[in-house]
């Protein structure tokens, strides 16, 4: 009995970290390598797409797994695409210090309308394969996989602790922008609330469940939205919880030395001679 909470819990916890690295880890590799992981990511999310449409009408175990798995694939194409560069949005320059309000929410927005619009059209995809099906686990996935890249980007744009700049690559530079810090802001408060209320209503559903089945689902959704819990207070709390994924970092290039220091080293500056 503790293991068909506990696997469904472990998987989740573990996918997410995982998945959350490669993309990290991709975006560091030369750009000439971005068509490449960008196809890989593509034949994975049509692969995706095709797990949560044969496993939808199913109610045994593995049909939980299968589409929890599915919607991960999916949602890995929207992360790559976005931090690879592909799909982002309009070209907006970055902001003036004295952009401020909603002026500069809407340059925030168009910078990533794409991206946002492509998340929109996938999940009108997969709501369409589940909607009238038993089994809507990546239907599900999905949605909290989105409310917790919007909670924690309007989050990180109304001002956090820990803005981890150094994950953000070089050729999306311009989201630094749209990035404010700061100790507190009105919806980090509302934003943990909530999710706090509806974790806890998804983790009685699974201790209430009537089959294997309706617990597995549960289950993946009560750790995904724990782990949205945990990654906003990752934005919050003083502490190094960006070591997580420094693994990832290992591909990103070295910034060179400024080109005085460079000058500096490679020229033999000359001391006078002391006057006798």
């Amino acid at each position: 009995m503790v293991a068909s909470y506990a696997a469904p819990a472990l998987f989740a916890l573990f996918a997410w970290w995982f998945s959350t690295g490669v993309v990290i880890w991709l975006d560091g590799l030369p750009r000439a390598t971005f068509k490449w992981s960008m196809a890989g990511a593509s034949v994975l999310a049509i692969g995706g797409l095709w797990l949560l449409w044969s496993s939808a009408g199913g109610t045994e175990v593995r049909d939980a797994y299968l589409a929890f798995c599915g919607a991960l694939a999916v949602w890995a194409w929207i992360e790559a695409s976005f931090y690879l560069g592909f799909v982002t949005g309009l070209h907006v320059p970055r902001c003036r210090h004295d952009c401020s309000g909603w002026r500069h929410f809407g340059h925030a927005l168009k910078a990533n309308i794409w991206h946002e619009l492509a998340i929109v059209v996938l999940l009108v995809v997969i709501a369409a394969i589940a909607w009238d099906a038993p089994n809507k686990t990546g239907l599900w996935t999905f949605l909290i996989l989105w409310w917790m890249h919007e909670s924690a980007r309007l989050n990180v744009f109304l001002g956090v602790r820990n803005l981890n700049e150094h994950f953000v690559p070089d050729h999306l530079e311009f989201l630094k922008g749209f990035m404010r810090k700061a100790d507190m802001n009105l919806l980090f408060p509302v934003s943990v609330t909530v999710s706090t209320a509806v974790c806890v209503l998804l983790g009685a559903g699974a201790a209430l469940a009537e089959s294997d089945f309706e617990r597995t689902s549960m289950m993946f959704l009560t750790a995904i939205m724990a782990l949205a819990i945990i990654e906003h207070w990752f934005l919050m709390l003083p502490l190094p919880f960006a070591a997580l994924w420094n693994w990832s970092l290992g591909t990103r290039e070295k910034a060179p030395p400024p080109q005085s220091a460079r000058m500096t080293s490679a020229v033999k500056i000359k001391q006078p001679r002391p006057v006798a």
